[in-house]
């Protein structure tokens, strides 16, 4: 059975496709039987490891000051969706929207239409699922917001096959090419992709390589690397760096002083606020911070593995045709080491070894 959430927060109100809290349990229950939720922290959430998730304090009169909303990481893409893929939250999305295009004065997004609303539970807990946000313009351009935290080395062939998709998927039978519309992508990347550039927004076009004329203006695409944000200590100079600080997690007297000047952003902290005081969100944001941790922990991993045969096979190659045959059984015995630090000081110091019983002091000296 599958379960729609509708993401318009007004639409939750009524019983008309509202998802009981009673539905929230059964799905936690399925995918983590014995563990117990607090509504009040996670559980499993990577910045509740961290002392970043706090108590919220409730005055006398049961309500919870703005200031003291902590500890929601904004780029979590549940979180993330609730609060710009909303109805509610349109005034943030669009001031977002705006101070990312940088379209020119008269020409600033005054309404969009947001598509695909709804988010399946069960997505929560898969890695690899997408909760972006969808939007088409008056003028009927689709802009498509997605949030990456893991980088899995593939951000910029997996950035134009979503957005080949999207835009091929105007078209249905009988339509013309002429009917297709612009088409913009928008990454935000809790990493540095772009190294060696400072810049944390970068934008690219379809241009002509001598002349930079533009061929077509229905590919656009966007990065915003919040990493490249961090070094800026100063008040924000435009609309754009400060919804950076704000998706960095920024609290406390910078992010209300940011709010005051910022009407989007401060719609943003309303919604947020909202959002982090239901039981029920919170618990679906708590999957979605565990699916989140589970892939960074993965991809991890897997880097951490393909690092050790790497410097595994370096050493033997070495070995190999330095000594041959003869080297065999220290071949063997460096395939069993996975710890990095070991095999890191081995590579330092075997190419000053002579002979093989100084390979296996070196080897001795690293893993004692």
């Amino acid at each position: 059975m599958q379960l729609k959430i509708p993401i318009c927060p007004k639409q939750c109100s009524g019983n008309k496709g509202k998802v009981s809290d009673q539905m929230v349990e059964l799905i936690l229950k399925k995918s983590y039987s014995g563990l117990t939720l607090s509504p009040e922290r996670s559980d499993f959430s990577p910045h509740a490891e961290s002392g970043i998730i706090r108590l919220m304090r409730t005055n006398g009169n049961g309500v919870r000051d703005l200031a003291e909303i902590r500890g929601i990481n904004r780029i979590n893409d549940y979180a993330f969706k609730r609060i710009f893929g909303s109805e509610e939250g349109k005034e943030a999305l669009l001031s977002f929207l705006n101070a990312v295009l940088k379209l020119p004065p008269g020409r600033e997004l005054t309404d969009v239409e947001l598509l695909d609303r709804e988010i399946d539970p069960k997505y929560l807990l898969d890695r690899g699922a997408r909760l972006d946000v969808l939007a088409r313009t008056k003028e009927g351009t689709l802009i498509n917001i997605e949030v990456q935290v893991a980088n899995q080395y593939n951000i910029d062939k997996r950035t134009m096959y979503y957005w080949a998709g999207l835009y091929h998927g105007q078209l249905t039978s009988g339509q013309k090419f002429a009917d297709l519309r612009k088409t913009v992508t928008i990454n935000i990347l809790a990493f540095d992709w772009f190294r060696g550039d400072g810049r944390y927004h970068r934008a690219f076009h379809v241009r002509d390589d001598e002349t930079g004329e533009l061929l077509c203006d229905d590919l656009e695409i966007h990065f915003l690397e919040l990493e490249k944000i961090k070094a800026i200590k100063r008040r924000p100079k435009d609309a754009l760096e400060a919804w950076m600080m704000y998706l960095n997690n920024l609290e406390g007297e910078e992010m209300e002083a940011i709010a005051m000047e910022n009407p989007g952003i401060r719609k943003a902290l309303t919604i947020e606020k909202a959002f982090w005081q239901s039981k029920k969100e919170r618990r679906l944001y708590e999957l979605r911070e565990k699916a989140m941790r589970d892939e960074i922990s993965a991809l991890a991993g897997a880097r951490a593995e393909g690092e050790t045969k790497g410097r595994q096979e370096a050493i033997c190659k070495y070995l190999d045709a330095r000594f041959g045959e003869a080297s065999r059984d220290l071949q063997e015995r460096i395939r069993q080491i996975d710890n990095l630090e070991a095999l890191d000081k081995i590579i330092n110091r075997i190419y000053t070894a002579g002979s093989l019983e100084e390979v296996k002091a070196v080897i001795d000296g690293a893993t004692n």
